[in-house]
């Protein structure tokens, strides 16, 4: 059964992504599969054979952000299948997406692919593939944690739809542990061996999509996670730690230690300020990495309450004390402007925060500035994005002030925000004019939506509390009332009304 893990995005993006390696193990691990891999820098080719993605069973794409749905669309178009499933028939190979943006919301997806896996591929896979020998593709509806709404039965031509499908979580980590299995240089993180910590996280922030729609939080054993750690090191000199926040693993200072006395380097993909220890900082130092990245997400203090990321500042520039007595080179800071409620104040907090941190800290000071999109399935999914115009009036104020304080900008553009912001809460009348955009252009994008009578505002707004949203079909697991309790305490910690 030929199968190919198509990633919509350039190689180097792709191969840096554990979840390709992940899915590539899954698939292959049966002996009645051949899962080769196809990327958009080498479309319509599978890379493995060189066999058009036409010749394939599936094309399984794993999605990890809402602007590669246009990559997604242009890789079908490359290999000669139709974008909208409608058009597709048995001549053609079966769509199929996962990752956690379809997971989120699924709908602006649900008229290109026959099906969209919510969850994890570790429990999806091995029923979707007894689904696929039968032969009938109307059998993929029975897939615990498919969404399907084009799928055909073959002999009756009738289409199957399921509703309320349930996002499938893996509970045990350690039953198939994910490292990489695939190694090249051509990717972000060439010099080492990735090995993933833990999935999802406990902290719950209201923006945050890893900590409601990836719950409940679990973490691999450290025997398990060494033993990775020793295969991996028989490759690279280098064991990059992969979670959603590296430095919460419960054992995490065993783990740093023991890896260094494998005679490994380590890196980690993400730190909390909170929750830098001595053992983890030492292991850091001594392994020659040179840059420290945090993510304190909003400048004032009202904010980082209101969005519930449980830091303080004193916390924040202790980390940046930290890194200087640690002799760090880089200290790389991430914030969001146009989180709701956000003032002209709050904005300058961000700057005032940076130079307090450039003060303490000898080395160059990066800020990465992000627009805050609003996301299915959390707290905040209920509530408006800020208008572009806005939002750039504010980057332009925030890089002006940062540079004036000798902090290096990297600036995340407020328009294709706006386009990310349409895909996250978007329903099938998106993803039809998502199918019809002909190139991922901001010019191609307005022009498929006027096409299809889509106005962007109605996605870009406030969500009324008592009206349905459109990925109610779809179980995260997540409880909606304890989101919406949340997301009013959000906006009483901003003293605001939720309609901003």
């Amino acid at each position: 059964m030929p199968v190919a893990l198509v990633y919509p995005n350039t190689y180097h993006v792709g191969m840096s992504s554990l979840a390709v390696h992940a899915l590539y193990q899954l698939f292959n691990r049966h002996d009645d599969v051949v899962c080769e891999r196809a990327f958009l820098d080498h479309t319509p080719l599978a890379l493995e054979s060189q066999r058009p993605l036409t010749d394939f069973v599936v094309l399984a794409f794993t999605v990890s952000y809402e602007l590669d749905y246009f990559n997604l669309v242009a890789i079908l178009r490359a290999a000669g299948i139709p974008p909208l499933a409608a058009q597709r028939d048995d001549r053609h190979p079966l769509v199929i997406a996962g990752g956690p943006a379809p997971t989120a919301n699924p709908l602006p997806l649900a008229p290109i692919c026959d099906a969209v896996a919510l969850g994890d591929g570790e429990v999806i896979i091995p029923p979707l593939l007894d689904a696929l020998r039968t032969g009938d593709h109307a059998a993929l509806a029975a897939v615990p944690g498919l969404y399907t709404s084009n799928v055909k039965c073959q002999t009756s031509g009738a289409i199957h739809n399921t509703s309320n499908a349930r996002r499938q979580t893996s509970l045990d980590l350690d039953a198939l542990p994910v490292s990489t299995v695939i190694y090249t240089d051509d990717t972000g993180f060439g010099d080492m061996a990735l090995v993933e910590v833990s999935r999802g996280c406990g902290r719950g922030c209201r923006f945050c999509l890893t900590g409601h729609c990836l719950q409940p939080p679990r973490e691999r054993s450290l025997d398990v996670l060494l033993r990775q750690a020793e295969a991996g090191l028989r490759h690279r000199a280098r064991i990059g730690l992969v979670g959603a926040a590296v430095s919460d693993y419960s054992r995490i200072d065993d783990l740093v230690m023991s890896i260094r006395a494998l005679g490994g380097r380590i890196a980690v993909s993400s730190l909390r300020a909170d929750s830098l220890s001595e053992p983890l900082l030492t292991a850091l130092a001594e392994s020659g990495v040179q840059t420290l990245t945090l993510a304190p997400e909003a400048g004032s203090q009202r904010l980082r309450d209101a969005i519930r990321k449980g830091l303080t500042e004193d916390e924040i520039l202790h980390a940046a004390d930290l890194a200087q007595a640690y002799r760090f080179r880089q200290l790389k800071l991430y914030f969001m402007v146009g989180l709701p409620g956000e003032t002209d104040a709050d904005v300058t907090a961000i700057a005032a925060l940076c130079g307090a941190v450039r003060e303490r800290f000898r080395g160059g000071v990066t800020a990465t500035i992000t627009p805050f999109v609003p996301k299915a399935g959390t707290p905040f999914q209920w509530a408006a994005m800020t208008p572009v115009p806005v939002l750039q009036a504010r980057l332009k104020l925030l890089a002006r002030d940062l540079r004036r304080r000798g902090v290096r900008v990297h600036l995340e553009s407020a328009d294709w925000a706006a386009v990310q912001g349409v895909l996250s809460r978007g329903d099938e009348r998106v993803g039809r004019a998502l199918a019809a955009c002909t190139a991922p252009t901001q010019t191609a994008w307005r022009e498929a939506l006027l096409a299809h009578d889509v106005d962007p505002a109605r996605y870009l707004g406030a969500w009324p509390l008592d009206e349905p949203l459109p990925w109610d079909t779809v179980d995260l697991g997540t409880d909606r009332d304890l989101l919406r309790r949340e997301y009013l305490r959000g906006c009483s910690r901003m003293n605001t009304d939720r309609s901003v």
